[in-house]
């Protein structure tokens, strides 16, 4: 029995949350028709789905029966090219087997060339008992379940079975393309018990149900010519050692026309998948709640395509497309750019400078019906993707509940086309694109996560972290809101009617839709952008800030990027937690980049990095911060100390790569406080990801001494600075964008104007 409704809840919140998510120029209801011009919807989204393996699978008697004996059974003793049937329900003839009635059948012996086929055309369950069996046929499945209610094949504990397939088929016409695989069921098939068994797929795959396919326990081998594992309208997976080798996906689902099946539950169990495409694909929903994974695909992130960023107005890398920008981009006055900075685009068009949040699609080179939309939204590569690589994929939603998991993987590790949760797990990420990348909401609700290697860590177009352990190296983002939402030229607008009324007491779901109406013409939106979008805000982007926020409320998330630290083609929140940010090294990305606003109100943050694109935190906030540019670019694990005029520690910190501008946002500073900041020098505190705690600061070069006045403090080394009009990079609505817009800060420690040292700071 499947349980359909929360996949249906899941669906709706996805359907209403598409229909919050439109652009400035196009105005899109749940519940009714409307047209709007120049209105800004913003779509704040906390939804932490609970759903697990027990709600969506359930398991009668026949799934776990395991028990057999000689007087209640049919025994098949295989022998060579013939088999020996004692009892009824099958007979033998031409070398294979075939089962005509529900009951107990045990296989013991070895066929070199036949089938069993079960045919039960009163729907009864067949209960296949492999008993140190090996079976194979030369041009069609080794077992073929033809017609039956269902079929359960127990491996029988302490033996060891084969089950393997040639290389070409023989079909009785040109139209007919079934059985395709080793072991291959038209009715609903489940494998039990305590022994092994290995499948070898030569002519296509190895297990196919075109049913439920489930496995409630033993140790299960699979290579596979294509996928490994497949299932229709389900595979569920409650325990056992599964080991897939497959060109193709490794384990996958593919109902795509009910909504209600298609998904692949995990309940727990010990898997080991090299596949060639997707390590574990759902059409629909992807649940994991344990088990132990190690899943390489596509051989591994080595053999993912080079990323390379579009141009400087492409859209990408805080208006440099994430790629290399001028290696000096000098210390130019307030308000004028560097001699090398590339000219502006004109603003006479439709949204010039306007961020499309697109990428190609991404699908498995084998032919299902899944729709890969990676949202990987600033970004190309250098050839265009023809297989979907990735390790745990689904194409509606994606939660972890639980689980150990090692993955290589040359595509994104975890992704969803929908909404992604991960609610617990530890995870030993390298990717050869995102670690982490939902199309809509990305959630963390607790677990330890390390991506090693990423070209972007985490993605989504709404990304909440409110617990867990994160840590992130990226090429390029280490975090970056982006995606979900259609963009369209900015003279279009349109109108959806998707009525949608759903409730699931099982799934948390809370969707908040703030409509302003602006006065900005559609027509040319490429400089503008409201007061909210760019207070507080280091340089002006090009193009109003999208739907798209990252919401920071707990946990710790430590990011080392190579190019944006944390990015959000919208707007930033922070509660509580701590966050770390090394990088980026170049001018042409900053630590943190936003294009609405970041308001802090808890939480620890600190971002180092380069001063060309650096931001600090929104004056809306009502924690305070310290945005200091020291005069030149320090090295990589120099230390940057800040204490207040009592000596007292705010920040001890070595960050892991040369920097120029560090952001600190604590608590413990305060609107009136006296500050003191140094460089270099020793703690004798203990170090967790650069950061230190306890100990003696001393040794250090003071730098600056200042008296705060206000909740952001832009400071270099003459003491406090006005973030005033200047440059900003030429952007593609992501990142600062262009000249103007609103609060900036002054380039490279240079100030227009500064207050000197402060007594009391002294």
């Amino acid at each position: 029995m499947i349980t359909g409704s929360k996949l249906w809840s899941i669906a709706m919140i996805t359907s209403l949350l598409a229909a919050c998510s439109s652009p400035a120029t196009t105005s899109t209801t749940a519940n009714a028709a409307t047209s709007t011009i120049g209105t800004t919807k913003t779509v704040s989204v906390s939804e932490q789905t609970s759903v697990k393996y027990a709600d969506l699978v359930s398991l009668d008697a026949d799934d776990t029966n395991i028990s057999w004996s000689e007087a209640d059974s049919t025994a098949i003793k295989l022998n060579g090219t013939t088999a020996t049937v004692t009892g009824s329900g099958a007979k033998a003839a031409n070398g294979s087997v075939t089962i005509t009635e529900a009951g107990t059948y045990v296989l013991s012996g070895e066929l070199t060339d036949g089938q069993i086929m079960v045919n039960v055309a009163d729907k009864g369950t067949v209960h296949l008992v492999l008993n140190g069996a090996t079976i194979h046929d030369n041009d069609s499945a080794a077992i073929y379940i033809q017609k039956a209610g269902k079929a359960v094949i127990t491996l029988e504990k302490g033996t060891k079975n084969t089950v393997s397939d040639g290389k070409t088929y023989v079909y009785a016409d040109a139209t007919t393309d079934e059985p395709d695989a080793a072991i291959f069921s038209k009715a609903d098939l489940t494998f039990n018990g305590a022994g092994q068994l290995t499948v070898t797929g030569n002519y296509n795959e190895g297990i196919t149900s075109k049913d439920d396919l489930k496995i409630i326990s033993g140790n299960i081998r699979v290579k596979a010519a294509d996928d490994g594992i497949k299932g229709k309208d389900m595979v569920a997976i409650q325990a056992g050692t599964i080991t897939i080798e497959a060109e193709g996906d490794g384990i996958k689902s593919t109902n795509d026309t009910d909504t209600t099946k298609g998904f692949v539950a995990i309940a727990g169990g010990t898997f080991d998948i090299q596949s060639g495409n997707d390590g574990i694909q759902a059409e629909t929903a992807l649940v994991t709640d344990g088990g132990t994974y190690n899943i390489v695909t596509a051989g591994g992130s080595a053999n993912a395509p080079a990323k390379v960023e579009e141009g400087p107005f492409g859209g990408g890398g805080g208006g440099w497309g994430g790629g290399t920008p001028p290696t000096d981009m000098g210390t130019p006055p307030d308000g004028e750019p560097p001699a090398d900075m590339p000219e502006m685009p004109s603003n006479s068009g439709t949204n010039a400078g306007a961020n499309t949040n697109s990428a190609a699609a991404s699908i498995s080179t084998n032919t299902t019906a899944t729709t890969d939309s990676d949202a990987d939204a600033d970004t190309a590569t250098t050839a265009t993707e023809s297989t979907s690589a990735k390790a745990l994929k689904a194409g509606t939603d994606l939660t972890v509940n639980g689980g150990t998991y090692t993955i290589d993987s040359m595509d994104d590790s975890l992704h969803s086309n929908n909404n992604l949760s991960v609610n617990d797990g530890k995870f030993s990420i390298e990717s050869g694109d995102d670690g982490i990348h939902a199309d809509q909401a990305l959630t963390i609700n607790g677990g330890t996560i390390t991506i090693a290697k990423s070209y972007e860590g985490l993605e989504g177009a709404i990304i909440t972290l409110n617990d867990g352990d994160v840590d992130v190296t990226a090429s390029d983002d280490g975090v970056n809101a982006a995606g979900g939402e259609t963009e369209t030229a900015a003279n279009t607008t349109a109108s959806t009617d998707s009525p949608t009324t759903a409730t699931d007491t099982d799934t948390t779901s809370n969707i908040s839709v703030t409509e302003t109406t602006g006065t900005t013409s559609t027509t040319d939106q490429t400089f503008q952008g409201t007061a909210a979008a760019q207070q507080g805000r280091g340089p002006g982007g090009m193009g109003a800030a999208s739907n798209n926020e990252f919401h920071i409320n707990g946990g710790t998330l430590t990011v080392n990027a190579g190019g944006d630290g944390l990015d959000s083609n919208g707007s930033i929140t922070m509660t509580g937690g701590t966050v770390i940010v090394n990088g980026p090294t170049d001018n042409g990305n900053g630590a943190l980049d936003y294009d609405g606003t970041f308001e802090i109100s808890g939480g620890y943050l600190v971002a180092a990095g380069s001063s060309g694109m650096a931001q600090g935190t929104s004056d809306a906030s009502t924690q305070n911060t310290i945005v200091m540019t020291f005069p030149a670019t320090q090295k990589a694990g120099t230390l940057v100390h800040v204490q207040d005029s009592e000596g007292n520690n705010i920040l001890t910190f070595a960050p892991a790569k040369d920097y120029q501008t560090v952001v600190v946002s604590s608590p413990d500073l305060v609107k009136d406080g006296s500050y003191v900041i140094y460089s270099g020098g020793t703690s004798t505190g203990k170090a967790v990801d650069g950061l230190y705690t306890d100990g003696t600061y001393s040794g250090g070069t003071q730098v600056v001494a200042f008296q705060s006045t206000s909740n952001v403090i832009w400071a270099n080394e003459s003491g406090v600075t006005t973030a005033n009009s200047g440059m900003g990079g030429p952007g593609g609505g992501r990142g600062q964008g262009g000249f103007g817009g609103g609060r900036n800060r002054t380039q490279s420690g240079t100030t227009s104007e500064s207050t000197g040292t402060t007594d009391a700071a002294k």
